[in-house]
């Protein structure tokens, strides 16, 4: 690995406003404080299990990064990203050609990084206004290292005030960090797990669960948040100290 360079995720200036398979695309304000502006959503899509549902993920009006290979499931869609990012090791130099056509600019970073190509793509993203952020191809795939690392993503401190979570199917999940508070989906019946991600998560409170918590501690390496349920909503999740990961499924599995 090597040292990340200078400026490596500087804001990214979109070049134009382009048409294509999925329409017209909006183009954000350059450079824009996410925090300090109005809401914006992107979708971030990486090289991991994509299902077919999930491209109802992807709504009017996205701002829509493709992580290397991710780009592939982009295609298969007929959708056009802003941006494509990576090292390009998936997609190559075919698919780096294709997409350049089209007027897709490319980030081609160098392999040798010490930044994922989703992380590479998250943080471009932000750079681009970006204040809440879906995951989509985050999980699965070949590398049982890469899905992990891209959990404990949506646990970076670094990130507060984004939202960020991921979504596979019907999975939806999120973190909740300190002094943080999480509504849940729902509906009744869904599963509902609780990972401690950084530690031990004290003060987790729960209402409208089945098994609920009481100001109590969750231990990090413990199984005692799995599989919870929803039980009457409205449903959340609060934590005093420490992060959670929150995986929401409703009953009948991930499809």
């Amino acid at each position: 690995m090597r040292e990340p360079s200078a400026g490596r995720v500087a804001a990214w200036r979109p070049m134009r406003v382009g048409s294509g398979p999925a329409g017209e695309r909006a183009t954000p304000t350059p450079g824009q404080d996410p925090l300090a502006t109005k809401q914006m959503r992107a979708v971030v899509v990486g090289h991991g299990d994509v299902l077919p549902s999930d491209r109802a993920v992807i709504g009017e009006g996205d701002f829509i990064v493709a992580a290397d290979g991710g780009a592939f499931a982009l295609e298969r869609w007929k959708v056009l990203p802003h941006l494509v990012v990576g090292d390009m090791d998936s997609l190559g130099d075919a698919g780096v050609e294709r997409f350049a056509r089209q007027g897709i600019p490319v980030a081609k970073y160098s392999a040798e990084k010490n930044e994922s190509d989703l992380e590479l793509a998250v943080a471009q993203a932000i750079a681009a206004g970006a204040n809440e952020i879906v995951l989509v191809g985050a999980l699965g795939g070949e590398r049982l290292d890469h899905e992990t690392a891209n959990l404990l993503l949506l646990a970076d401190p670094g990130y507060d005030g984004v939202r960020l979570e991921a979504r596979r199917g019907a999975l939806r999940i999120r973190a909740v960090r300190g002094e943080g508070s999480l509504s849940l989906d729902g509906p009744i019946g869904a599963l509902v797990t609780l990972l401690p991600v950084s530690g031990d998560a004290e003060g987790v409170t729960t209402e409208g669960l089945r098994f609920p918590l009481r100001d109590e501690t969750l231990a990090f390496g413990r199984a005692r948040g799995i599989s919870n349920e929803v039980a009457s909503m409205p449903a959340s999740v609060t934590v005093r100290k420490g992060s959670l990961l929150v995986f929401e499924t409703p009953q009948g599995g991930t499809k």
